[in-house]
């Protein structure tokens, strides 16, 4: 699910009077989470060779790494009340959930299994958290409470990728195979929203809970659309003019969604880029940085602490009004 981007080109920098050349590489970054309050934004990036957690402010500046461990650490989602973290990692050996607080301290592992448990979201009340499993032997929707206990199964069907809570906590939304379906969670039923090659994938709820955005390869690239929450008023949001756009998540306002814009196509390695869509006026800004060397440089420079600075990109993107 997360691949490393090679290096492609060189930085010259003068230490200590010396032109010391340093690598620098595309941002690989993903999975943007919003922060109850819409200030911060915590995604996974690869720009330091593997994948860890960052948070940034929703400008894309101030970006700063919570997480450093060799292993592969992914998919953050704040908690409710913005004081926790939970992520997918790999660093005991297989992807279990961890939780953490939202400065980075203090992780613990909630689940322990030889399957892999990934792709975390919380319940809007925070007492429970959905994930996704392949302990039955294909991906199916489990649910654990906060604090790891009581791990059960809710889906027993197909193969059911990133659940994602209404924010009214009665029903998950997730992808069935190719397509967005809906679960009630009292009822214990489906229903199915995106029919193949109409298809949908990774939903998010926007905060009122009457519409869900999700991406969709129906137009030729992967793109992101906006509908009902009934499945109806189908529209698209984004226009690439190259790649793919991928992964939505709407802000806690309503008024953007969190995407990322891969440039190379999903099918192929290269950089992925953290943008905003403001969907009032469809302006689109670029939040992951266009180099990452500033990181690097913290070992050879002395002083403070660097950070990428992001700019606006000139990705094209509208919304169908």
């Amino acid at each position: 699910m997360r691949t490393v981007a090679a290096a492609a080109l060189a930085l010259g920098v003068l230490v200590g009077g010396i032109l010391v050349f340093v690598p620098t590489r595309p941002p690989v970054d993903g999975s943007p989470s919003w922060s109850p309050d819409g200030e911060r934004i915590a995604f996974y990036s690869q720009r330091e060779g593997n994948s860890e957690i960052y948070v940034m402010d929703a400008d894309g500046s101030n970006q700063e790494r919570l997480t450093h461990d060799p292993a592969s650490d992914g998919y953050p989602n704040f908690s409710p009340d913005g004081t926790e973290i939970v992520f997918d990692t790999n660093r005991d050996g297989n992807f279990e959930i961890y939780v953490m607080s939202a400065d980075g301290s203090d992780p613990r592992r909630l689940t322990e299994d030889p399957a892999r448990d990934v792709s975390a979201s919380w319940s809007p009340d925070g007492e429970l958290i959905a994930f996704m499993s392949d302990r039955s032997g294909r991906f199916d929707v489990w649910i654990i409470e906060k604090d790891g206990s009581s791990p059960r199964r809710l889906t027993d069907f197909g193969t059911n990728w990133f659940p994602r809570w209404s924010p009214d906590g009665s029903r998950l939304a997730l992808h069935v195979g190719r397509d967005v379906h809906l679960l009630f969670l009292e009822e214990a039923q489906f229903a199915r929203l995106t029919i193949d090659p109409n298809n949908g994938m990774y939903p998010t709820w926007s905060p009122d809970g009457r519409r869900i955005a999700f991406m969709s390869w129906r137009a030729g690239s992967t793109e992101i659309y906006v509908m009902k929450r009934d499945g109806s008023d189908q529209r698209r949001v984004t226009y690439t003019e190259t790649g793919d756009a991928i992964d939505p998540r709407w802000s806690p306002e309503g008024r953007r969604i969190a995407f990322v814009h891969v440039p190379h196509g999903l099918n192929r390695e290269g950089p992925r880029i953290i943008h905003t869509l403001g969907l009032e006026s469809g302006a689109v800004r670029r939040l992951s940085p266009r180099s990452l060397s500033l990181t690097w440089l913290r070992s050879l420079i002395s002083g403070p602490p660097m950070r990428a600075r992001p700019i606006d990109a000139g990705f094209s993107a509208s919304v169908d009004r």
